[in-house]
């Protein structure tokens, strides 16, 4: 098994959002906003080279919105999904699945793609499996109206309709031990229904990908939990949890959205959980 970080580009928003009820005093020394109040975030993606399979672990937002849509979003840097692709010899016609964490606009607005005359969408990776699981499907696919915006159905609907749709199979555990891909998943659902955290097994050392449980170094204590969560008291649980076993059992946690931070180890501390190692990708995966 490689693993390698795929950087499909990074964006802006608003700091207050991101750490919900705690003071910007407070969460501007890990993570400073700038004038406008914006912090910096990242897409990062993971793919994992596995025998004949290639699994893209998220998408990104994609470029299939219009100019407005990215002008709320503050895109900035120069990466971009199919240069980091390249970057280790591969194409997205390569992948052969891809998993969603969740569906939300900046995880899954990659998966799909204009058609040529831009008449309607194709499947951005035409050869491969996409994977989400029956909940959340449902959960996206019908949504409330706090995360109706989040859930756009141009990044949703061709996904069903190309036939490329499939759902994880899962017990009722919040741990799903090897999956249908291989690795395990833990599922949290106080940021939205059943999202999917994929925690892997490699060269003898467990890498999770935390998604949006975890979304920045800032976000290691319990109490920081984005204003996004539909559940913010049960992010707080489901992080204690997860933040727990990490620390236990020395995993490294891989941030999706963490523009400065890629990966990470924590270890107890007597204020509880905190950050220990800071790690770059590559000084890890490949």
């Amino acid at each position: 098994m490689k693993l390698y970080a795929i950087e499909s580009g990074n964006f802006k928003l608003d700091g207050g959002a991101m750490f919900g009820v705690v003071p910007k005093v407070i969460w501007n020394k890990t993570n400073p906003a700038d004038n406008n109040n914006l912090i910096d975030l990242a897409a990062r993606l993971l793919l994992i080279e596995e025998g004949n399979r290639l699994i893209l672990i998220d998408t990104g937002m994609g470029n299939k919105q219009s100019e407005k849509f990215f002008g709320y979003y503050n895109l900035w840097g120069d990466h971009n999904l199919d240069a980091s692709l390249a970057k280790y010899g591969f194409h997205r016609d390569d992948i052969t699945d891809v998993f969603l964490t969740h569906l939300h606009f900046d995880h899954v607005g990659g998966a799909v793609n204009w058609n040529t005359g831009r008449t309607g969408y194709v499947n951005a990776f035409k050869n491969a499996k996409y994977w989400t699981n029956e909940n959340h499907w449902e959960w996206a696919t019908e949504p409330n109206a706090r995360e109706k915006a989040s859930f756009l159905s141009e990044n949703i609907i061709p996904i069903q309709e190309s036939g490329a749709l499939n759902f994880i199979k899962r017990s009722n555990e919040i741990l799903l031990t090897n999956s249908e891909l291989g690795f395990d998943i833990f599922f949290a659902d106080g940021h939205t229904e059943k999202q999917m955290i994929p925690i892997i097994n490699y060269k003898g050392m467990k890498i999770a990908y935390t998604a949006d449980l975890l979304p920045t170094v800032g976000h290691i204590p319990l109490p920081y939990v984005m204003g996004y969560d539909t559940r913010p008291l049960l992010t707080l649980d489901e992080k204690a949890k997860f933040l727990q076993q990490a620390a236990d059992e020395n995993w490294y946690l891989f941030l999706e959205h963490d523009a400065h931070n890629e990966i990470i180890t924590v270890h107890h501390t007597e204020k509880g959980v905190r950050l220990n190692e800071n790690l770059k990708a590559n000084d890890i995966l490949i």
